[in-house]
């Protein structure tokens, strides 16, 4: 029988293919959202990011969720867990009692029992956070905690490289315009017209 650590080892493997698969952000957070949901046999997963003034977190990807819950409203960081933001992962046994989650009677009707939280990284500093919500109460152990801080790390990494992806991508257009510009220019100094005009001046001289 296969062991915990090989399966989630495996499960890392897919993510990582998965979002190599793809440089579109939303598309590629969602796969992570996906992958990680499936890998620990979970309700769902989401993926949020904080804002720039680094108050709320905005669901950014989501899977398993249904819409009325992800647009529930807005999550203040320091009344949602928190710990995550300063770098430590977050286990909730019972999302509909604990006071780290803010919108505990939203979570108990979406039919969520068990969060686990933990914090998005990008060059040492936390971005945001990947959840992991349960159907049923569950104690997540040490290996499920390491599994989706791994998945976390896979994400920012693999959105490091779209955004950067995206910035190539903007100054290569940028580039080609401006070349563009440039050779319509030419084409215009270069016209029979613009010729014609040159010659009749240097005849005058």
């Amino acid at each position: 029988m296969e062991s915990k650590e090989a399966y989630y080892y495996r499960a890392l493997y897919r993510v990582a293919k998965t979002i190599n698969s793809t440089l579109d952000t939303r598309e590629l957070l969602t796969a992570v959202a996906r992958s990680a949901a499936q890998a620990l046999g979970a309700k769902a997963c989401s993926l949020m990011l904080l804002t720039p003034d680094r108050r709320e977190l905005c669901h950014t990807a989501a899977y398993g969720l249904s819409d009325w819950y992800v647009r529930k409203g807005p999550l203040v960081v320091d009344l949602s867990m928190a710990e995550a933001l300063r770098g430590i992962p977050v286990a909730v046994l019972d999302a509909g009692k604990d006071l780290r989650v803010q919108y505990r009677e939203q979570a108990v009707r979406e039919g969520i029992a068990s969060i686990l939280c933990a914090p998005l990284f990008m060059w040492g500093e936390v971005i945001g956070v990947i959840r992991v919500y349960t159907s049923e109460p569950r104690e997540f152990d040490a290996e499920d905690i390491e599994f989706v801080e791994a998945v976390a790390n896979l994400g920012a990494i693999a959105l490091q490289n779209a955004q950067r992806y995206e910035e190539v991508k903007a100054n290569y257009q940028r580039a080609r315009q401006e070349l563009l510009e440039l050779h319509a220019t030419w084409r215009e100094e270069r016209s029979p017209e613009a010729l014609a005009g040159e010659a009749g001046e240097q005849n005058r001289d």
